[in-house]
C-alpha cells in the first residue's frame, strides 16, 4: 500500500507550502523552492511570494490536464469528452457516459479537481494565519487577506459544487489531524463561503490598474462571486442585489457597472489571445507564454493554458490555397462539439466563433482533414482553439503547453443572465439584460423567461465549463443528460477520487 503522504491528496494540503513562480501578470516573482516555513514569511517580499501561491492555483481553470473546463464540458450536452484514437477509457471520456468511479477518478485528468482546490485553500489558510505578525503595510496586509479569502471561498465553491460533500478547511491542520478531519455538510461551506466572500469586498480594490495587477481579486469579481454563489443556493432575491451592483443601473439596455464593465462590441474579439483583462472580463485565469512550461509539469500545471492544445484539431491539415484559419495541428482533439449544440447555434452570430466545422471545411476543399479521435463529431470547439500565429517558440519548452490566452471564470454577459435568472425571469430589468446580451451579437428581443434566459446562457457561454453546472442547479441534468447516462441523485456530483479516501475518515459520495 502506498503511503499516507503520496497518495491523500487532501493531505498534501497541509504539507509545506510550494512558493512556485507564476504566471500572473501582476507580480513577478522569482521562484523560491519550497521554503522551510520557520525562515519563511519574516517581510512583505515573503508576504507577496506567498499570496502569489494562493493565485498560481486559480490555474485550475483551464491550465492543468485536470482543468475545469475540458472535464466539465465533458459531461454537458454540448460536448463529449474526445482525445485521440483510442482515448475512450480516459476520465474525461469517461465522465461523458457517466461512467466516472472512484477508481478512474485517480486519472490525471481528474484527480487535481480535488486536490488542487485544497493545496489553494491550504496556500490561503497559511498566509492567512501568517500575515497578523509580518510587519509590513496594514493597508497592503488587508487587501491580502481579502485576497486570500476570496480565492479560498472560490476554491471551496468549486469543490463544493462538483464533490458535494467535502472537508471545510478555514485555519491550516497537521498531518495528524486530516486524517480524522471530516467532511462539512455543503450548507455550512456555503455558509462560509459567503462570510469570506462577503469580509473580501470590504477589503479589496475596486479598480486596478490592469498593465500592473491584472489578474487579481477585486471588489467586483468578489460580488460576482458572491452573487454568483447565492443563485446556485437559490437565494434569488440576495443574488439578484450582488449583480445588480456589478452589472449597475440601466438606461434601456445600457448598462453603466460602477467598475467599468461593457460589453465587448465584437463577440470574436473574446476569444483573441492577447486581449486579456478586456472591459467584459471580470475574473479569469491568466496565462503566460513565457513561462517555459515543460512535460514534467503537465499533471500539476503550466503557465500556459494547456486547454488551447487539448481542445485544438489533431492533425489540422489546410488544402493549398486554402483560406481556411490556420489553426495549430497538434490539438489532441478533446471535448468534440455535439450535433445538439451545432443544431442550436445554427444561424446564430456566434456560431463560427465558437464551433469549428470540419466537415464543412473538408467538403469544401478548405482543408484535406484531421485526425478523427474519440467521440468525433467533426464539430470541434472555435473559442480556445489556437492559430499558428498564437504559437510562441519557446526555447527549452514545449510550445504547446505555452500558449498564453485567459480564460473567463466570469465574465459581464454572465453576469448579466445571471442576475436576469434572479430575478425570475421577468419584469423590464430582467428583459433589458437578456436584450443586451443578444443585442451586442446583432440578434432582436425575445420575451423574457427562465427559458430564453437559459437558452441564451447555453448559446452565449457553450465550451466555457458552465453547461453543467446550469443543468444540474436548475434540476434539468436527469432529463437533458438521461442519453448519457446520467443517474439522478448520484451524478450531480463526482466520486471522490479513491487514493484521496485512503486512510482517512472521507466518506464516499452516495452511488460510487
Amino acid at each position: 500500500m502506498k503511503t499516507i503522504n503520496s497518495t491523500n491528496l487532501f493531505i498534501a494540503g497541509v504539507m509545506m507550502i510550494l512558493l512556485v513562480s507564476c504566471s500572473k501578470d501582476f507580480l513577478e516573482v522569482e521562484s523560491k523552492g519550497t521554503s522551510l516555513e520557520g525562515a519563511y514569511y519574516k517581510n512583505e517580499s515573503d508576504a507577496t511570494s506567498a499570496l502569489v501561491a494562493v493565485y498560481d492555483i486559480m490555474n485550475v481553470n483551464s491550465s492543468s490536464f485536470a482543468n475545469i473546463i475540458t472535464f466539465m464540458n465533458a459531461g454537458s450536452d454540448d460536448n463529449f469528452g474526445g482525445g485521440g484514437p483510442g482515448e475512450g477509457s480516459n476520465t474525461i471520456a469517461q465522465f461523458s457516459s457517466f461512467n466516472v468511479n472512484p477508481i478512474n477518478m485517480n486519472d490525471a485528468g481528474a484527480s487535481g479537481l480535488w486536490s488542487n482546490h485544497f493545496q489553494g485553500i491550504f496556500r490561503a489558510n497559511t498566509l492567512l494565519q501568517k500575515l497578523p505578525e509580518i510587519p509590513m503595510d496594514a493597508n497592503l496586509k488587508t487587501r491580502y487577506a481579502a485576497e486570500c479569502k476570496a480565492m479560498r471561498a472560490y476554491y471551496h465553491f468549486n469543490l463544493v459544487r462538483m464533490f458535494g460533500n467535502i472537508p471545510l478547511l478555514t485555519t491550516t491542520i497537521t498531518p495528524t489531524d486530516a486524517l480524522t478531519y471530516p467532511q462539512s455538510p455543503p450548507e455550512e461551506v456555503y455558509a462560509q463561503i459567503e462570510l469570506d466572500l462577503i469580509d473580501a469586498i470590504d477589503g479589496l480594490p475596486s479598480t486596478i490598474n490592469i498593465d500592473t495587477e491584472g489578474g487579481r481579486w477585486t471588489k467586483g469579481a468578489a460580488q460576482a462571486m458572491l452573487g454568483k454563489v447565492y443563485l446556485y443556493q437559490k437565494k434569488n432575491a440576495e443574488a439578484a442585489a450582488q449583480l445588480a451592483i456589478v452589472n449597475g443601473p440601466n438606461s434601456g439596455m445600457v448598462f453603466s457597472s460602477p467598475y467599468g464593465y461593457k460589453l465587448l462590441n465584437n463577440f470574436s474579439d473574446l476569444w483573441v489571445f492577447t486581449n486579456k483583462f478586456n472591459s467584459e472580463c471580470i475574473l479569469s485565469d491568466s496565462h503566460s507564454s513565457t513561462g517555459n512550461a515543460t512535460w514534467g509539469g503537465v499533471s500539476w500545471g503550466t503557465e500556459g493554458n494547456i486547454l488551447n492544445v487539448m481542445t485544438g484539431i489533431r492533425g489540422y491539415t489546410r488544402a493549398a490555397n486554402s483560406t481556411a484559419p490556420d489553426y495549430y495541428s497538434g490539438g489532441w482533439g478533446y471535448n468534440t462539439v455535439t450535433q445538439d449544440l451545432y443544431d442550436v447555434l445554427n444561424g446564430d452570430p456566434r456560431f463560427d466563433a465558437t464551433i469549428i466545422d470540419a466537415k464543412a471545411l473538408i467538403a469544401s476543399g478548405q482543408i484535406e482533414g484531421y485526425t478523427v479521435g474519440t467521440q468525433d463529431t467533426g464539430y470541434f470547439m472555435a473559442k480556445f482553439a489556437p492559430k499558428n500565429s498564437d504559437v510562441t517558440p519557446v526555447a527549452a519548452a514545449a510550445q504547446e503547453l505555452n500558449f498564453k490566452q485567459n480564460t473567463y471564470i466570469i465574465r459581464l454577459a454572465d453576469t448579466y443572465l445571471m442576475e436576469a435568472e434572479a430575478l425570475g425571469g421577468s419584469g423590464a430589468r430582467a428583459q433589458a439584460l437578456l436584450d443586451a446580451v443578444r443585442t451586442r451579437v446583432g440578434l432582436s428581443s425575445v420575451l423574457v423567461s427562465l427559458d430564453a434566459i437559459a437558452l441564451e446562457r447555453r448559446k452565449e457561454l457553450a465550451c466555457e465549463g458552465h453547461r453543467f453546472f446550469d443543468l444540474v442547479r436548475t434540476g434539468k441534468a436527469a432529463t437533458v443528460l438521461a442519453s448519457r447516462g446520467f443517474v439522478a441523485g448520484k451524478n450531480e456530483i463526482l466520486p471522490i477520487p479513491f487514493r484521496d479516501l485512503e486512510n482517512s475518515v472521507l466518506e464516499q459520495n452516495p452511488g460510487y
